[in-house]
């Protein structure tokens, strides 16, 4: 029997959530207070975004990580990296806002990382939702990352795998491959890349060799979108 059902073994289950966490070497904040600014730049709501420069061959490894979620065209110039986590209520916020910005920008790819810092809970649903891209890819996982981050309350892994089942996969099958060793690697290597950056608030995100933690707002991440593309940097 998996731990990730609603039958799961909860004993179990925290020891492994926190051996990944252990193993990844990162521990979870939602803020970003103590950052500075390597480039002048204001969140929708005219505060400063904390951001940093990111050693360009640490950023030039996420696009091998597996497991990450597409939205938007493979060979699109611009790639913003969102780290993520299923119960940071930040997140919910940026996930509507993820949407809005591929819908705007069609020139401009998504990549979706998990970084379930926050809640055990996270961790869970962070495996099932990796289950779901590695069965039927970017596009299914998608769709999930947007139906989880629109409920409200504590996302889990019985939460995700209820929603992810009407996927048209069995919640047994989805269960099988969140609990695979695959899965785990993938999720662990997506959270080591979080800690190797130094992004240590939910969400962050990647631009060019810019990090930017904490959501600035959709105008603010389009902004700094179109300066990438002028100038390579957030800020022109």
């Amino acid at each position: 029997m998996g731990y990730l059902s609603t039958r799961f073994d909860r004993r179990r289950f925290l020891l492994a959530s926190a051996s990944l966490a252990a193993e990844a070497g990162v521990a979870g904040t939602a803020g970003a207070q103590g950052y500075g600014q390597a480039f002048k730049v204001d969140s929708d709501e005219g505060r400063p975004v904390a951001n940093m420069r990111l050693p360009g061959e640490i950023v030039g490894e996420i696009p091998s990580l597996r497991g990450v979620t597409y939205v938007g065209a493979a060979d699109a110039a611009t790639t913003l990296y969102e780290f993520f986590d299923y119960n940071c209520p930040y997140c919910r916020k940026a996930a509507a806002d993820m949407a809005s910005l591929t819908e705007s920008d069609p020139a401009l790819r998504i990549g979706l990382v998990n970084n379930p810092i926050l809640a055990v809970q996270s961790a869970q649903a962070a495996k099932v939702a990796l289950a779901i891209q590695r069965k039927l890819g970017s596009a299914a996982a998608w769709s999930l990352y947007r139906t989880l981050l629109a409920k409200p309350g504590k996302i889990d892994g019985p939460t995700t795998l209820q929603a992810a089942a009407k996927l048209g996969v069995p919640s047994a099958e989805i269960e099988s491959i969140a609990d695979s060793e695959e899965v785990r690697l993938a999720l662990k290597a997506q959270m080591r890349m979080a800690a190797d950056l130094g992004l240590s608030a939910t969400p962050s995100y990647v631009l060019g060799n810019t990090g930017l933690l904490g959501h600035p707002g959709p105008k603010a991440l389009a902004r700094m979108v179109a300066a990438t593309r002028r100038c390579d940097q957030i800020a022109c």
